[in-house]
C-alpha cells in the first residue's frame, strides 16, 4: 500500500481514500498497525472539526436524530461525517453494521460520509479505533463529525474522552428526577435530548424534559459549563422538529468554551488520556505472542487444579513476561 498516495487522498476528501484509512487503522495486523501509525503521522494536524459524540438506549432513535440533524447540517453547506458503533455477537463476533440502510438520505448525500464499524470486544460504547477514525475524518476536510456509540448504560462514557461536547439522547418517560441524578453517563452530558416528542409521545416528553431539567440544577455545576448548562430539551427527529435549537445550544456553548480556553484544555487532556490507553493496549498486546500463551495456559491449568492461587500464578506470569524465569 502506497501510504503518501492514500494520504493524498484522505487530505483532498476522496471518500473512497478515507474509507480505505479507516480500515486500515481498524486492522489488528501487526503489519497494518505499523502503516496506520505512518498514514496519521503524514496527514494533515491543523484541521479541526467540531465533535460531538451521541450515546443512548437502544430504541431511542439515534439513528434518526443522526439522519435529520446531518441532513440539516449539509443544507448549510457544512460537510458532516458520521462514525457508528455496532454491537458485535458474543458468540459469533459479527455485526450487522446496518447504519446506511436507516440512514438512507444522508447516505446519499454528497457532503456526507457514514462508516459503521464493529465494536468487537471494546467496552464503552465505542471501537477500539474510533478515535483514530475521528481524525482521519478531520484531515479530510470534514466539519463535524458524529460519532455514534451502540446503545449503553449508565456506565459506558468513553465516547466523551473523544468529543468536544456529548449528547445523550433519552426516549419519553424515560426516568425521573432521582434517575437524572445519578452518577455516570448522566453527569457528563452537556445535553440531554429527548426525542420522539410527538403524536401520544409528546406529553410524556414535556413530563420527561421537566424532571431531567430539575434533575441537572441538582448536579454540581462544572467548570466547563457556562450558565444555563448542561440542558435538557426536546426534538422530534422524526418531524425535523428542535433541532436547529439543538445546534443553536451547541454553537454556543463551543463558542463559549473557546472563548474560555476550555476548548484546547479538554484537548489536551483528551491527548493525555489516549496515550495512556496506548500505553495499556501495547502492554496488553504482549499477552498476543505464543509464548505468553502458552505460559497463561499452562499457569491456568495450574490454577484449575488448585495446584497454585491465582494471585501466585499471575505474579509468576508478570515475572515470566520480564524475563525472570524463577517462580514464587
Amino acid at each position: 500500500m502506497d501510504i503518501a498516495e492514500l494520504a493524498q487522498g484522505v487530505a483532498n476528501g476522496q471518500r473512497r481514500a478515507l474509507a480505505r484509512a479507516i480500515t486500515l487503522v481498524e486492522s489488528a495486523r501487526s503489519d497494518h498497525r505499523a502503516q496506520a501509525a505512518e498514514l496519521l503521522e503524514v496527514l494533515p494536524k491543523d484541521r479541526q472539526a467540531l465533535r460531538i459524540g451521541l450515546s443512548g438506549t437502544p430504541g431511542v432513535g439515534k439513528s434518526t436524530f443522526i439522519e435529520s440533524f446531518g441532513m440539516m447540517l449539509t443544507g448549510q453547506g457544512l460537510k458532516v461525517a458520521v462514525l457508528a458503533v455496532d454491537p458485535s455477537s458474543s458468540r459469533s463476533g459479527g455485526s450487522i453494521l446496518g447504519d446506511k440502510t436507516r440512514m438512507d438520505r444522508l447516505s446519499r448525500d454528497p457532503n456526507a460520509f457514514i462508516r459503521p464499524s464493529p465494536s468487537q470486544t471494546h467496552l464503552g460504547g465505542v471501537a477500539r479505533r474510533s478515535r483514530e477514525a475521528v481524525a482521519l475524518c478531520e484531515a479530510a476536510g470534514f466539519d463535524t463529525v458524529l460519532i455514534e456509540t451502540v446503545g449503553v448504560g449508565q456506565s459506558e462514557t468513553v465516547v466523551a474522552e473523544m468529543s468536544d461536547v456529548f449528547l445523550l439522547l433519552l426516549a419519553p418517560a424515560g426516568g425521573d428526577e432521582l434517575q437524572g441524578v445519578k452518577r455516570g453517563i448522566m453527569e457528563i452530558a452537556d445535553m440531554i435530548v429527548v426525542n420522539k416528542a410527538d403524536g401520544d409521545l409528546k406529553a410524556a416528553a414535556t413530563r420527561t424534559c421537566a424532571d431531567y431539567s430539575g434533575a441537572l440544577r441538582l448536579l454540581r455545576k462544572r467548570p466547563q459549563d457556562p450558565e444555563g448548562y448542561p440542558r435538557a430539551v426536546m426534538v422530534s427527529a422524526l418531524h425535523d422538529e428542535g433541532l436547529a435549537g439543538v445546534w443553536e445550544d451547541l454553537n454556543a456553548l463551543v463558542a463559549w468554551r473557546r472563548d474560555a480556553g476550555f476548548w484546547d484544555r479538554t484537548r489536551a487532556d483528551q491527548a493525555r488520556y489516549w496515550f495512556g490507553q496506548d500505553v495499556r493496549n501495547a502492554l496488553l498486546s504482549q499477552l498476543e505472542n505464543p509464548g505468553a500463551r502458552q505460559t497463561l495456559a499452562a499457569l491456568g491449568e495450574a490454577v484449575a487444579a488448585g495446584e497454585l492461587r491465582p494471585s501466585a500464578a499471575a505474579e509468576e506470569f508478570i515475572a515470566r513476561l520480564h524475563g525472570n524465569t524463577g517462580s514464587k
